[in-house]
């Protein structure tokens, strides 16, 4: 590997060279993901971790709490905050069966897992494989009857079960919303048709590229000769979707693409090079997520009562999973006073904030959680660890609506804001119904950001300035979310959208979240089974 050439030129060099069989490096999945690891691998730290003694796999796929160290405490200027970074890789692998699968499929499916897991630690240094999971494609497959019979139903409506499809939200582009637009990246949403969904996790980008080179057909897993599953062409990997979550790495990687192509990723510098996301504000708070047990189908927990799954139940400890892969506009994220003439003002860190978080924070002078530094574009503007504060499911209407005016001394309430202004904060706008109403969450959040050309078109980077052709590597938000209910998932999608606060009370465009920076070009939903049954479910009792 060129380790001394600039990245840029590194992945002009791979995408060009041929693919050699000798390799099992197959023109497929593996191929595609091969062009983001020569650029991660470099600029990832490899963390240093405490050692752990192996524990027994939970029954909840995604339950990895046992084999990542803790959370710790953080603070760059605003308060302490407890985050936890487990796991810095997560390659997100959707497939397609090229036809119904039979018993013998299912055991290949079984010990391949177990196979990865055998032949790699359980562990950020080894490969953790998080959860498979399944898309209605795949349930339409077996008998109705058989599904129906097992598949949790909401108890609110027990005509719909818990797995529905996504449908197009509100602020994406699509049909069915003929007056959205974004200012760069105007794809059509698709809602995928994948019959399963891989994630797998490691520190090692490299682990993963060779688990999906075995799982393809290499023969190699981890360095030796390992048969791979004679699958028979049963499934056809789709584009791979690869995250990575780590303090610092977003800005390495953009300072590293800025070097190759300064003009195209000219907002580098605002970055803050000690975030894990590329927006600037570090999503990884502890009290953001819910623990595993409280959102399955079965939770005794926050979710306790949502499906008419119950303990013993076939799909008990299962979930379901929302992907989505989202193009980030960060030109217009962090743009500086009249670099685009749409948004003339530019986004200060005290925009930015707003737009993350709320503009009515109580215990704060001004409703911000934080204001930021003197110099508020230079490494961010301010600080990248802020709290998730929860300040009820109806504060975001609150600011919506600013009955109080200008947030201030002698007028700090919710309904107030700091410019006096409506305004609806992203993560305000979550827990609209993604909390109960004591504040728990009821959903995981396993999303960070990508870097990669996926279903970028050409575009131009500022009005009057330069066309940029397809193709180009962009910040993604390769997102994925753990829910009790694809209905639940639905309502805060649509709660964070807040077109209805929008129109109600009237709040500007550019003063709504982060809608108008963000396209998601691709959605699905997926159920999550129990670890018992997470090799093509239900197939044995055909």
């Amino acid at each position: 590997m060129a380790f001394g050439k600039e990245v840029g030129q590194v992945l002009e060099d791979l995408m060009r060279r041929s693919v050699n069989r000798r390799t099992a490096l197959k023109a497929g999945a593996a191929a595609a993901l091969a062009s983001q690891t020569v650029l991660l691998e470099q600029l990832a730290i490899m963390p240093s971790r405490p050692a752990f003694a192996a524990p027994a796999f939970p029954d909840i796929q995604f339950d990895n709490g046992a084999f990542v160290h803790g959370p710790a405490t953080f603070n760059d200027g605003a308060g302490n905050v407890v985050a936890q970074f487990g796991v810095t890789f997560t390659l997100l692998v959707p497939a397609r069966l090229t036809r119904n699968p039979t018993r013998t499929d299912q055991s290949r499916l079984a010990n391949a897992l177990a196979t990865i897991e055998a032949a790699y630690p359980a562990s950020p240094s080894g490969v953790l494989v998080t959860s498979v999971s399944y898309g209605l494609p795949y349930f339409s497959r077996l008998p109705a009857a058989l599904v129906a019979s097992r598949m949790p139903r909401l108890t609110s409506n027990t005509s719909r079960f818990v797995l529905e499809e996504s449908p197009a939200f509100p602020t994406d582009v699509s049909a069915s919303n003929p007056g959205i637009t974004k200012d760069r990246f105007n794809n059509r949403v698709v809602i995928e048709r994948n019959d399963l969904l891989f994630e797998f996790r490691s520190d090692s980008v490299n682990n993963l590229q060779q688990v999906l080179n075995w799982l393809e057909g290499s023969n190699v897993l981890n360095g030796f000769f390992v048969p791979s599953p004679a699958f028979n062409g049963l499934i056809a990997f789709q584009s791979p979707r690869l995250q990575f979550v780590q303090p610092g790495l977003p800005r390495r990687v953009a300072d590293s693409a800025a070097r190759s192509n300064p003009t195209l990723y000219e907002y580098h510098t605002r970055l803050n090079p000690d975030s894990s996301m590329t927006m600037g504000f570090v999503d990884q708070q502890v009290n953001g997520s819910a623990p595993p047990s409280d959102i399955i189908f079965a939770s005794t927990g926050a979710a306790a009562g949502m499906t008419t799954a119950r303990p013993g139940d076939y799909f008990d400890n299962g979930a379901i999973a929302h992907l989505s892969h989202d193009i980030e506009d960060l030109y217009q994220f962090y743009a500086t006073p009249n670099q685009d003439s749409r948004h003339p003002d530019g986004e200060p860190f005290t925009e930015r904030v707003m737009y993350m978080f709320r503009a009515n924070q109580l215990g704060t002078t001004h409703g911000l959680p934080s204001e930021g530094n003197t110099d508020q574009f230079t490494n961010g503007g301010g600080p990248a660890f802020i709290n998730n504060v929860f300040q009820g499911n109806n504060s975001v209407t609150n600011e919506a609506r600013d009955s109080g005016g200008k947030f201030g001394p002698g007028n700090q309430t919710q309904d107030a804001t700091f410019t006096g202004l409506g305004r609806i904060g992203h993560i305000a706008g979550l827990q609209r119904f993604g909390r109960t109403s004591s504040g728990k969450p009821l959903h995981i959040r396993n999303d960070g950001p990508g870097f990669d050309s996926m279903d970028v078109g050409g575009f131009q980077l500022f009005p009057g300035g330069p066309t940029v052709g397809a193709g180009t590597n962009q910040f993604k938000l390769q997102f994925l979310v753990f829910v009790p209910t694809a209905e639940l998932f639905r309502q805060m999608r649509v709660g964070v959208a807040a077109q209805d606060l929008q129109t109600q009370f009237k709040v500007a465009d550019d003063d709504n979240g982060l809608e108008r920076f963000i396209t998601a070009t691709r959605r699905q939903n997926f159920l999550v089974p129990p670890r018992r049954h997470r090799s093509f479910p239900l197939l044995e009792l055909t």
